[in-house]
């Protein structure tokens, strides 16, 4: 009986330790596989954050495109609208052209039978001033002269051609209605005589010698110069002082040919 008692106490002993030893094995085993389970998690959770961390970089370079794509579409539509606007200003300009271009026939046209009217416009011109009373002459001869040397220059328009010699023109015909006093060189018998020339108009051209011992006015039927008597002395004095703008306006003798009263 004693010895069936101490063999149950050694088995059931041999039992309590085999549990024993089989429930920290299976708790050993427990705790590496949680500690698996943590490591696992835990590098998910990692790669978890990496990923969520390209998703955030993705989504601000796909924001950034984004942004870069509706700015792109506005500066098409910008480019778009210029681009119309180009197209109509080119078209503009193009039409522009052809004009300009009909226009510069015309003038072609217009000039070649401009021309020969200005070459005759200066002719008379030149003819004039050789008949008119020699006032100013070396001025007007060059004047006529510059004209013609500016109708064979290919530079000049047949505009400011005509401009200059419409000019010329005015010129002339302001000599008519205005009164000069100018300073030259007359020839006086068999001296040249530095004398004061006085101009009214295209009535009377008159001269007076700086001493004052010669006057003489242009006679225009004989297209001569006639000494007049010291009676006319002060009154071209005077007439010199008011083209100078020296003395006031007044009415001065002057000495004109008589008018051809005719026959009968």
């Amino acid at each position: 009986m004693g010895w069936s008692r101490n063999v149950l106490a050694a088995g059931v002993s041999a039992l309590g330790a085999a549990m024993l030893l089989s429930t920290v094995s299976w708790a050993q085993s427990d705790q590496e596989k949680l500690g698996r389970i943590v490591d696992e998690r835990a590098a998910a959770n990692e790669d978890a954050a990496a990923v969520q961390k390209e998703i955030d970089k993705l989504s601000d370079e796909t924001g950034d495109l984004l942004e870069q794509y509706r700015t792109a579409l506005k500066q098409i539509d910008a480019i778009t609208v210029y681009n119309q606007q180009m197209r109509s200003l080119i078209a503009s300009q193009e039409a522009e052209m052809t004009s300009l271009g009909d226009q510069v026939d015309r003038v072609e046209i217009v000039g070649r039978s401009v021309t020969p009217l200005m070459l005759r416009m200066i002719a008379a011109l030149e003819q004039f001033v050789q008949l008119d009373v020699p006032f100013l002459l070396e001025e007007r001869t060059k004047r006529v002269v510059d004209l013609n040397k500016t109708m064979q220059r290919a530079d000049v328009s047949t505009a400011e051609k005509f401009r200059q010699i419409m000019e010329a023109y005015q010129i002339e015909n302001e000599f008519g209605r205005t009164i000069e006093a100018y300073r030259g060189t007359l020839t006086v018998g068999s001296r040249d005589v530095t004398v004061d020339f006085l101009r009214f108009g295209r009535i009377a051209l008159v001269y007076q010698s700086l001493d004052e011992s010669q006057t003489g006015v242009w006679n225009k039927e004989e297209k001569r110069w006639d000494e007049l008597d010291s009676d006319y002395r002060t009154a071209i004095r005077q007439g010199l002082r008011i083209a100078r703008k020296q003395a006031a306006p007044d009415l001065i003798r002057l000495p004109l040919p008589a008018a051809d009263r005719g026959e009968g």
